[in-house]
């Protein structure tokens, strides 16, 4: 019912900047809370940052200071605005989003993934 549709990846160097983004479409009929996640070794994958349905954010502490999630204001994309990227960032980073608005079962969504890839 919902898609998440992500930007394209790429790939930059230590310390530059990249920005991918998150759009939904289909029965956005509520305010979603949003995050980004990348994977860790393993199965698991990390949060990395959050938006809330008031706008509050939060970050995990490797990303702090450098990573700011932000909701456009008018359609409601998500972005990820990353600085001063370092190698051990590089990871394809999903985009989650939650309706607690919709049916159970039908509330979570994720994106495909955007692949950033960071060289020394």
């Amino acid at each position: 019912q919902v898609r998440l549709r992500q930007s394209g990846g790429g790939s930059v160097q230590a310390g530059a900047s990249f920005r991918p983004s998150c759009a939904a479409s289909g029965d956005t009929r509520c305010m979603p809370d949003m995050s980004w996640y990348r994977p860790t070794p393993g199965e698991k994958r990390e949060w990395v940052a959050d938006i809330g349905q008031d706008g509050t954010t939060g970050y995990t502490g490797a990303v702090t200071g450098r990573f700011s999630i932000s909701r456009d204001e008018y359609d409601g994309t998500l972005y990820l605005q990353m600085n001063n990227l370092r190698p051990d960032d590089s990871a394809v980073y999903y985009c989650k989003a939650v309706y607690e608005c919709l049916a159970k079962g039908m509330r979570d969504y994720w994106g495909r993934g955007t692949q950033v890839t960071v060289s020394a």
